[in-house]
């Protein structure tokens, strides 16, 4: 028995998020979770907000709660990869989120895609594992993002330009070998990323909606690795990012 056969909804989890946490009065329903402080530390200076909870997960990660034109919602810092922000989105959706969005960084698998361009994934390619405890393997290599059609409007209400795609999702951050990536090129995947297709497991699995956007920040599809933006994002970049995802937050 191997990863791909660890899907079982037959027997119920031993280990829940109700162990952990519970539902908070007043939670907010609409979620936001990015992967960077400096993303967290621009949302704090946009907008009054108060830490709502807290989370666990070998620091101690604030949950906070804000109203943003007349809208309560919720932020936090998550961690990197399926597995850890799964685990926090779990404990997100037992203290009553129900619409989560995410946004951080990919990297390219096209060249011509110009630095911090907007993406969305409409699909992602199952190179992780978490994925296959929330969705069977029979389902595909891939898992749906159902609500890509979606935010691709709102994006275009926003008048943000963006492309859309299929994502390579990999918890194998040093091992996106070149071979590999060809293969995931010729499945269609124009990004690599850490996350979403464990997320859109789970959010499936839990009923849940979840959305994503991604901006690219490093460039695989090179004979050397190209870190272009990665680790030297503009100021004027991430705040327009956050911007964007409170606007999305808005209207989800």
């Amino acid at each position: 028995m191997g990863i791909v056969d660890a899907f079982d909804c037959t027997t119920e989890e031993i280990l829940k998020p109700s162990c952990i946490t519970g539902r908070i009065d007043g939670f907010p329903e609409t979620v936001i979770a990015t992967f960077n402080q400096k993303s967290v530390d621009v949302l704090l200076k946009l907008c009054e907000a108060e830490v709502a909870s807290s989370m666990y997960a070998g620091d101690e990660i604030p949950v906070y709660k804000t109203c943003y034109k007349g809208k309560l919602m919720a932020f936090f810092l998550s961690w990197l990869g399926g597995p850890a922000t799964v685990g926090l989105l779990e404990e997100i959706v037992a203290k009553g989120g129900r619409k989560i969005l995410l946004f951080g960084s990919c990297g390219s698998l096209e060249s011509s895609i110009t630095d911090g361009h907007v993406l969305v994934p409409t699909a992602a390619y199952r190179d992780e594992g978490t994925s296959y405890h929330y969705a069977p393997a029979e389902a595909g290599d891939f898992i749906e993002v159902k609500t890509a059609g979606r935010m691709l409007e709102m994006l275009s209400e926003l008048k943000v330009p963006a492309i859309c795609g299929k994502t390579w999702t990999t918890d194998g951050l040093y091992r996106e070998t070149r071979k590999n990536m060809e293969l995931r090129k010729q499945d269609g995947c124009i990004a690599v990323d850490m996350e979403c297709a464990s997320v859109m497991a789970m959010a499936s699995f839990r009923n849940v909606e979840a959305y994503q956007f991604l901006y690219t920040e490093d460039n695989l599809d090179c004979a050397e690795w190209e870190p272009r933006l990665l680790g030297n994002l503009p100021d004027s970049f991430r705040e327009r990012y956050v911007r964007i995802a409170l606007e999305v937050a808005l209207r989800i």
